[in-house]
């Protein structure tokens, strides 16, 4: 290194920082994640509660299999060797899993409502409302740490089965009022959640000894089903309006295999009504996924 280099050192030179920009663009960061939340909420509907309803089916089936009986047969000793943490783990699971859907439910309701009134007047996207109760309740009964004779089981079972009860009115209402032909229109696969609902609660009051609360909620459900089995059945004007991603096939055969868990848990034995309802479950399960096969299939 030469002795000028030594005696003239080249300066430091900083760059201005611009103070404007970067302020801009932590100003712009809030706005973004608001943007980003408007975006998930605008796209969010109530057919996403379709996750914690198979979550919470799952947990629910579980529980009913791991409970030790007597006379099991051999396939269902092997489900009741099965751990009761991993009923636990799968409930916490189907758990949070609602409760951040429902929270993005909430917001929307705060944030998006004309988005909500929408999906309330239309006649498919209503009945996506009762999957959130449906899954409390799915949950309720097969939680492992509430018992159905507790205070906090009733008072929790009134909280999910009244926003049911006011969706039936609203919609059995319309059907009553405005004629037969509103109800070959409004009627569509997604009508049969509403029976589900019914029947769910229905079982979650008959294990409270509440005989009198499962027959009404039984017999508001089943009626509607018959209702809309020949209704959808007779495949009347309006019912081809419904897309095919709308369509959830097993409600067809989830109705009756619900009313039969209803009412074993009614009349507590697995009596001939009970299997008349599985065997027509059981029915509609094979016809339906014949069909579906022989569509699929390439010619």
């Amino acid at each position: 290194m030469g002795d000028n280099e030594k005696q003239h050192p080249q300066p430091h030179v900083e760059l201005p920082i611009d103070v404007s920009l970067t302020k801009t663009q932590s100003n712009c960061k809030p706005q973004i994640q608001i943007q980003c939340l408007s975006c998930i909420l605008t796209q969010f509907h109530a057919g996403y509660f379709r996750i914690s309803l198979s979550l919470s089916s799952q947990a629910f089936l579980l529980k009913i299999l791991i409970e030790p009986i007597q006379d099991a047969f051999a396939l269902r000793r092997l489900f009741s060797s099965i751990p009761s943490s991993v009923h636990t783990l799968l409930w916490f699971l189907a758990l949070f899993t609602l409760a951040s859907l429902s929270f993005l439910y909430i917001l929307k309701c705060l944030f998006h409502f004309d988005m909500i009134k929408e999906e309330f007047l239309n006649h498919v996207g209503v009945n996506y409302l009762f999957i959130p109760w449906i899954s409390w309740l799915l949950l309720l009964e097969s939680s492992p740490f509430l018992s159905p004779a507790t205070l906090y089981y009733k008072v929790l079972w009134w909280v999910f089965v009244a926003p049911l009860v006011m969706l039936d009115v609203e919609i059995y209402g319309q059907w009553f009022t405005k004629g037969k032909g509103f109800l070959s229109i409004g009627a569509n696969p997604t009508s049969q959640l509403s029976v589900i609902g019914n029947l769910v609660g229905a079982q979650a009051a008959a294990q409270m000894g509440w005989k009198e609360s499962a027959l009404c909620m039984f017999c508001l459900g089943s009626t509607h089903y018959l209702v809309l089995f020949v209704t959808l059945y007779q495949r009347l004007a309006g019912n081809n309006s419904v897309p095919s991603m709308l369509r959830p096939v097993f409600l067809s055969f989830a109705a009756p295999s619900m009313a039969s868990l209803a009412w074993n848990s009614i009349c507590g034995r697995f009596d001939t009504t009970c299997k008349m309802l599985f065997f027509l479950s059981l029915f509609l399960f094979m016809s339906l996924h014949l069909h579906t096969s022989e569509r699929e299939s390439p010619p």
